[in-house]
């Protein structure tokens, strides 16, 4: 079950955050999850929204530069080592994880990966019965 990811990238400056958020709101889209990956000259702002296709659009408007990605997300319980578990069911089958991002509510943790093989990624976790998300069930947390 793939869900659509922004990738926005962002100079390193003051304000710059402030204008993404600001164009998908006056957009009337929702962020769901994010993540900022930064070094010394830019930033990635990593996000779930709640139109990918209509965000992207409002956000190249604004001359940011968006890419759009496929990205797994599933839940686990909000437990002592249960991510680890499910991380484990991957890397026993060597499927590397580009990038992760995630956060918990209540009794259920919400985490969004970037593995190499998307395809293996989903089938093995599939197989492992864990919890995976929809696209739409990510767009609207």
């Amino acid at each position: 079950m793939l869900a659509k990811q922004l990738s926005v990238f962002l100079e390193n400056k003051s304000g710059r955050l402030n204008e993404v958020t600001e164009v998908l709101g006056k957009a009337g889209v929702n962020l769901s999850a994010m993540s900022i990956a930064d070094n010394s000259d830019f930033g990635i702002l990593r996000c779930i929204v709640s139109d990918p296709e209509k965000a992207k659009r409002a956000l190249e408007e604004a001359y940011f530069t968006v890419i759009i990605s496929d990205v797994i997300g599933f839940t686990c319980p909000n437990t002592s080592g249960a991510l680890a578990v499910v991380l484990k069911y991957l890397s026993e089958r060597g499927v590397f994880i580009e990038y992760m991002y995630s956060f918990a509510a209540g009794d259920v943790a919400h985490v969004v990966i970037r593995p190499t093989d998307l395809e293996s990624c989903e089938k093995i976790l599939s197989e492992k019965k864990v919890d995976l998300m929809a696209a739409n069930e990510l767009y609207q947390l």
